[in-house]
């Protein structure tokens, strides 16, 4: 039995990997920011096993105390705070950051033993704002980039120890995120426009389940309908 360790399972795309995970009788291991929401996570997923840490708080994600094999770690949390550099706030930087681009590094440097014991994946959902970055996306772009970064390097130095390192860039995605951002973007938020969260948890899934010749260092995924103005 596969042992995953999951950010994000509580909604969007990490909740429709969870739920793949645990139906083909995978083991779980699931982050839950605070006691509620692991206790909804352990309703959901019964038999799996939820660790609490918010990730925006470093020592927390430090302590976690993780099984000695794991055959992927599979970051999918994520949050985003819409603002033009003028008017970004401390807060939503640092808050950004932590969460999308410090936090996966500090979890994956406490799963490297476990993940180089399975010559497991360590896999980064990132974002096309990893990619490109517009108009009021500075502070979840920088640290999409910056994650984009990390996984590259990241890769170089865990290949002499067979452990394969992917990111996934989904575009605009049907999520409560997506909601949220067409609010602050001020636009109608219409859910049958962007990728379903099943699609993007199919292409992980993809990802992961590849057999051990072969890698997929980044992988873009992308809805059929075009925006409006482009």
């Amino acid at each position: 039995m596969a042992t995953h360790l999951v950010t994000g399972a509580g909604s969007g795309i990490g909740a429709a990997v969870a739920d793949r995970l645990h139906a083909r009788g995978d083991r779980l291991l699931l982050v839950a920011r605070n006691e509620e929401r692991a206790a909804q996570l352990g309703s959901r997923y019964p038999g799996a096993t939820t660790l609490v840490a918010d990730l925006a708080d470093a020592a927390a994600v430090t302590a976690l105390e993780l099984p000695d094999r794991l055959d992927s770690v599979l970051h999918v949390a994520g949050v985003v705070d819409l603002a033009p550099v003028s008017d970004l706030e401390p807060a939503q930087l640092r808050e950004q950051l932590d969460v999308n681009l410090v936090a996966p590094l500090l979890l994956t440097r406490q799963a490297l033993p476990a993940v180089r014991g399975a010559r497991g994946l360590v896999l980064f959902v990132n974002s096309s704002a990893g990619l490109v970055a517009s108009a009021g996306w500075s502070a979840y772009a920088a640290s999409k980039f910056g994650l984009r970064a990390a996984a590259d390097a990241l890769r170089a130095e865990e290949l002499p120890h067979g452990v394969r390192v992917s990111t996934v860039f989904p575009s605009r995605t049907a999520t409560p995120m997506q909601q949220k951002v067409h609010e602050q973007e001020g636009g109608v938020y219409d859910a049958s426009r962007w990728i379903r969260p099943e699609t993007v948890a199919d292409t992980i899934l993809h990802v992961l389940d590849l057999p051990a010749d072969a890698t997929i260092p980044e992988v873009t995924v992308r809805p059929l309908v075009q925006r409006p103005g482009t």
